[in-house]
C-alpha cells in the first residue's frame, strides 16, 4: 500500500512521533493507522504526545561559539526535572540545538512565535513574486500556501532539517529524546550573535563551516 504524506502527517499529529518514525510505522503496518499507533507505542516513540501537557521548568542554558568567536549562540532548553537536566543525552541535544542555531540562523523557535503581521507581509511578498512570474492572481494566491510552508521551514528552528541528519527535523530529534529520556523537552528561546552583523563584509558559508567542526 502506498504511504502518503497525508497519512504520515495524521499519524504524527496523533502520536507526536518523528516523521521518519511515523513513515516506518505505516510501512510496517501496511498503512493501518491503528496498528501504526500500536507499533509506535511498543517502540516507545509515541511518548512525546503523552508528555506534551507536562510542565518543563528545569533545563539548561548552553552556549556555542564558532570560528574563534565569529558566531555565538545562547540557547535555553527546558526539561521536567533537575536530574534529567544533567543527563548526558539531554546535554548533547542542547549542544546540538545551539550548533543548529549557529549554522542555520533561525529567527523563531516555532511558527506560533511569528507575529501575524510578519506572516501577512511575507504572504504579500510571495504573492507578488508569483504574479511577477506571470501567474494569474488566483493561481498566485494558491501558490502562496505552499511557499509559506517553505518559509516556515527556513525561519523556524523546530521545522528546520537537523544539521546532523537532514532526513529529520529538529522537532523529530527532540521527540526522539523525549521518548528516550521519558520527560517533556522544549526549546524556550535562543539568541544568535554574528561578529560584524549588519556591517558590510565578505559572505561566508557558515553552515558549511559549522558542519566541518561537527564532523571533526
Amino acid at each position: 500500500m502506498e504511504i502518503t504524506a497525508g497519512m504520515v502527517k495524521e499519524l504524527r499529529e496523533m502520536t507526536g512521533s518523528g516523521m521518519m518514525d511515523c513513515k516506518r510505522a505505516l510501512v510496517e503496518s501496511n498503512g493501518n493507522i491503528d496498528k501504526a499507533v500500536e507499533y509506535l507505542r511498543e517502540k516507545g516513540l509515541a511518548a512525546a504526545a503523552k508528555k506534551a501537557g507536562r510542565i518543563a521548568a528545569e533545563g539548561v542554558v548552553d552556549s556555542y561559539i564558532h570560528g574563534g568567536g565569529r558566531i555565538g549562540v545562547l540557547v535555553e532548553v527546558n526539561i521536567e526535572t533537575d536530574f534529567a537536566a544533567k543527563n548526558a543525552e539531554f546535554r548533547t541535544l542542547v549542544k546540538d540545538i545551539a550548533m543548529q542555531v549557529a549554522a542555520s540562523n533561525p529567527l523563531y523557535v516555532a511558527r506560533e512565535d511569528i507575529p501575524q503581521e510578519v506572516i501577512e507581509k511575507e504572504k504579500e511578498i510571495l504573492k507578488a513574486q508569483a504574479i511577477n512570474e506571470g501567474k494569474p492572481e488566483n493561481i498566485a494566491e494558491k501558490m502562496v500556501a505552499g511557499r509559506i510552508e517553505k518559509y516556515y521551514k527556513q525561519v523556524c528552528l523546530l521545522e528546520q532539517p537537523f544539521i546532523k541528519d537532514t532526513d529529520k527535523t529538529v522537532l523529530d530529534v527532540i521527540n526522539e529524546k523525549i521518548a528516550t529520556i521519558g520527560e517533556k523537552i522544549s526549546v524556550r528561546r535562543f539568541t544568535r550573535y554574528e561578529m560584524g552583523e549588519g556591517l558590510k563584509k565578505r559572505e561566508e558559508d557558515f553552515a558549511e563551516e559549522v558542519m566541518k567542526q561537527v564532523n571533526k
